[in-house]
């Protein structure tokens, strides 16, 4: 029989049990009972009507799907007649789901997607290790030598392959503007050991990746369209690159930027790269990727190549810096850099914030039970099946859940298009969507969170809890304490999950305070940086170079208002240029196998007092030493402690490879860190009128908007040549916002999860309070009938509300105690078990919990007694 025939077959039922029940009648008349005495009797032998069409309607087939329709329909109209109720729970599943799905479509696009190249699990980055003895900890870049003597002898790798990243700048061509752009430098089976091709033209062979070959470039689909139209006609032909003509060869694919986002271009490595850099086994500078053979782990593949690398090593014991081991850590991992851990934290806060979601919605829901209560024990009590009140309250706790999610999933693509905007340096960025799969994981969050909270309103209106209500009445004060106690644990709950998140933002929001306002070792106020670099090509020789800078820099120390102007290699934290092994010549030799290294950088004499680093001994450069003359060096202060304790070190002198010479320490200078948040490392500055150094940065210092001046100097630089680009503007404020964007974001969103929890919390903790304060309105009104103070009715209603959020902060505070480790490495200078953050989270929380208490507490204690006792 059809489900759908449902009129037809009631009408029958109803024919049927209408005639069964006047025949009974009639049986009853004719053995001699009256006609009214008939009617009752018939009835108590028939049996309740009502029952029988159930237990009939129950074995039609189809009757499920009816049932589950009728319920569905009830749902509806229940959620309809309390529209307040049903949009702030919307909303609340909203904020949650959303916030969720938005952070899960984060870390599949950046973390879980597999990388969009061959068999990309079989894809390693390889790094060199163990410079001394037993240390496996740290790692580095590969030296070239090292390549080239891993991809001969190992037998764990179908390929090796090789890509550095650089700078290079771009010349103008038709009325275009040179630009600086970033590049990279493969080896000629990069491409090939990835898997990918490209999109137009060819790929780099054998023949182009040596010194001889004709230089040949291969162009970003974002490059060449921006720049040159998207004209095909641009393949085979040339563009200059640091003022060398390079023949495009070919166009990648739009999705494809390895190393790095930024990469623009791509050129080949063994001809870009002078000879001794690429057969050196102390020169660290390039990345390897390795493909394993079917069959062998990635450990296997670190252990094949350790054993060339110690058979290396011991072959040069004379050179302190050949390693002795390699490791291996997955593609994947290097693309995405220290992002995963910050991902991960924040996805765990948005789980956190979707279950106090779920909290919410059921102690709403529970509350919504307890006010229906009578309602259900009448239900119960005229045949209503318990699993039936349950599903009902199931549907309704899953209506609210899909149309939360629906909501969320809104909320969610919101979210991220703003994210991707905002977030465009972050690697794999292209890879954030919703698709199928986060649309199959929206559901299953939303059929989650609706069986999560609706089983808890079903327990708290089941069994013995809905009879008990017919005993109740408006004057029976312990009738609803089962359930609000249970509310009061789903507070405490929710509270205990909110001190943890708060105290996640706390240490995340104090950790970037500190690093925003780290000492740099100089100034960072109304200080422009500005990045160029001089072309080999047309700056071959050190007098050349020399004597450009010495121009550029008179000239922008001629501008009006500019107090200082200086050039660096890399300035303060613009991040780690590279380091030099050397030794002191006044010092025993040292013992085979060791050495002594620093960071290197050139600079000119005035650039310490024009970004304000102090000079502590001696003196900066003379101005009078130039190119083979200028053999001096100023060290800083943690190299003199590290390498010249207990001694003078000025007079002193170092052996380093800057043409073979020997180098004069003529002064000592105060610590800048190369990086924002790193401890300042030895460094050693040689003179840039040597004209050894090609890059670098000016530094402009003015006690007027510092800014002004960007627009100058380009005009100056354009003048003295005109193919020449300047980069990365910056003043020294935004150089170190930029280094911790990062950190900023981090400690922003989680404090944004926090601060929605907290509302959350709040609106929870004044619904329990409200709810209590109603069931016992009576009770409240007879205390004061009977001489209770006001003051004492408003305290212990307080103290009713504050039990649970006080139980909650306990526990969350004992909680964040593992939390705060787990997030150690994300911290800057701070514990994870800082006092002070621990203690603000505390009274903060408190603080907003009594303002949550107050209302409903003070409004109990108001009550006019006389119309609470007229209640019933």
């Amino acid at each position: 029989m059809k489900f759908w025939r449902r009129k037809k077959r009631d009408a029958d039922l109803e024919r049927e049990l209408g005639s069964d029940l006047e025949l009974e009648e009639e049986e009853q008349r004719e053995a001699g009972i009256s006609t009214e005495e008939a009617r009752y009797a018939a009835l108590r032998a028939f049996g309740n009507p009502a029952l029988i069409r159930e237990q009939t309607r129950a074995v039609w087939s189809g009757n499920g799907l009816e049932s589950l329709a009728r319920d569905l329909g009830f749902s509806l109209r229940t959620l309809r007649r309390t529209p307040g109720f049903t949009v702030i729970a919307i909303l609340v599943m909203a904020l949650g789901i959303g916030a969720n799905v938005a952070l899960f479509t984060v870390v599949r696009g950046v973390l879980l997607k597999p990388l969009p190249f061959q068999d990309p699990d079989r894809l390693v980055m390889l790094h060199e290790s163990g410079l001394q003895e037993n240390d496996a900890k740290g790692y580095t870049t590969v030296s070239g030598g090292m390549y080239g003597e891993w991809k001969k002898e190992n037998q764990s790798f179908s390929s090796l392959a090789l890509a550095r990243g650089s700078r290079v700048g771009l010349s103008g061509s038709g009325g275009q503007l040179p630009e600086k752009l970033y590049s990279a430098e493969f080896s000629w089976d990069l491409l090939r050991t990835l898997g990918v091709q490209p999109a137009l033209g060819r790929d780099f062979t054998q023949a182009d990746d040596s010194p001889a070959a004709s230089a040949t470039v291969l162009l970003s689909w974002g490059l060449w369209k921006r720049r040159f139209g998207g004209d095909p006609a641009i393949l085979n032909h040339s563009i200059y690159v640091d003022a060398q003509p390079y023949t495009v060869i070919g166009i990648m694919p739009a999705w494809f930027d390895f190393p790095d986002p930024s990469t623009q271009l791509w050129t080949s490595v063994y001809h870009d790269r002078r000879e001794e850099q690429m057969t050196s086994f102390s020169m660290h500078m390039l990345d390897v990727v390795g493909r394993l053979k079917p069959g062998v782990s990635a450990a296997q593949g670190a252990a094949d190549l350790s054993l060339i690398s110690r058979r290396i090593h011991y072959a040069h014991l004379n050179d302190p810096f050949v390693f002795r081991s390699a490791i291996s850590r997955p593609l994947l991992d290097h693309i995405v850099g220290d992002i995963k851990k910050p991902l991960y934290v924040l996805l765990e806060a948005t789980c956190c914030l979707l279950l106090i979601a779920c909290l919410n919605v059921a102690n709403l829901l529970v509350a919504r039970a307890a006010a229906r209560r009578k309602e259900l024990a009448i239900r119960t009590a005229l045949g209503g099946g318990w699993l039936r009140l349950v599903r009902e309250r199931l549907l309704e706790s899953l209506l609210l859940s899909a149309a939360g999610g629906a909501l969320g999933l809104l909320l969610a693509f919101a979210a991220l298009q703003w994210l991707t905007g905002i977030r465009q340096d972050m690697n794999r960025v292209e890879y954030i969507h919703i698709d199928g799969l986060i649309a199959a994981f929206t559901v299953g969050i939303i059929v989650l969170c609706g069986l999560f909270s609706g089983f808890i309103a079903a327990f708290s209106a089941s069994g013995k809890r809905i009879l008990g209500a017919l005993h109740e009445t408006s004057r029976s004060v312990s009738g609803g304490s089962a359930r609000a106690a249970l509310r009061k644990g789903l507070l405490a709950s929710e509270v205990g999950l909110t001190v943890v998140l708060l105290i996640g933002a706390g240490l995340l929001l104090k950790s970037y305070e500190r690093l925003r306002s780290a000492d740099m070792g100089c100034i960072t106020q109304n200080v422009l940086t500005m990045h160029l670099g001089l072309p080999d090509a047309r700056y071959p020789t050190p007098a050349q170079r020399a004597n450009f800078f010495d121009t550029l820099l008179a000239r922008v120390r001629g501008l009006p208002g500019v107090d200082a102007a200086g050039f660096v290699t890399v300035a303060p934290g613009q991040g780690y240029w590279g380091d030099w092994g050397f030794t002191i010549v006044e010092h025993p030799p040292l013992p085979q196998g060791s050495g002594l290294s620093a960071n290197k950088l050139w600079a000119d004499p005035k650039y310490f007092a024009a970004i304000g680093i102090p000079l502590m001994r001696g003196r900066t450069f003379d101005f009078g030493k130039r190119l083979d003359a200028a053999n001096e060096v100023i060290i800083s202060q943690s190299f003199a402690n590290q390498y010249f304790p207990g001694e003078d070190p000025v007079g002193k002198h170092i052996n380093a490879p800057l043409r073979h010479q020997t180098a004069e320490v003529v002064g000592v200078v105060g610590d800048a860190r190369s990086e924002i948040g790193e401890k300042p490392l030895p460094m050693m500055y040689f003179p840039l009128g040597g004209g050894v150094e090609t890059v670098g940065t000016l530094v402009i210092r003015s006690p007027h908007d510092v800014q002004q001046y960007a627009l100058l100097v380009e005009r100056i630089v354009a003048e003295m040549d005109s193919d020449l680009p300047v980069s990365d503007v910056l003043t020294m404020n935004q150089l170190l916002g930029k280094h911790t964007f990062d950190q900023s974001f981090n400690a922003t969103l989680l404090t944004a999860f926090a601060t929605l929890s907290l509302l959350l919390a709040a609106v929870g903790l004044f619904g329990v309070m409200s709810y209590i304060a109603g069931q016992r309105t009576t009770e409240i009104g007879i205390r004061i009938a009977l001489g209770a103070k006001r003051e004492h009715v408003m305290r212990k209603m307080l103290m009713d509300g504050m039990r649970p959020a006080v139980l909650g902060l306990v526990v969350g505070l004992a909680a964040s105690l593992a939390v705060g480790r787990l997030m150690r490495d994300l911290l800057y200078e701070i514990k994870p078990l800082d006092p002070k953050v621990f203690t603000a989270v505390a009274a903060v929380l408190l603080a907003v919990a009594a303002v949550a208490c107050f209302v409903p507490a003070r409004r109990a204690s108001r009550l006019d007694p006389m119309q609470a006792l007229r209640t019933e």
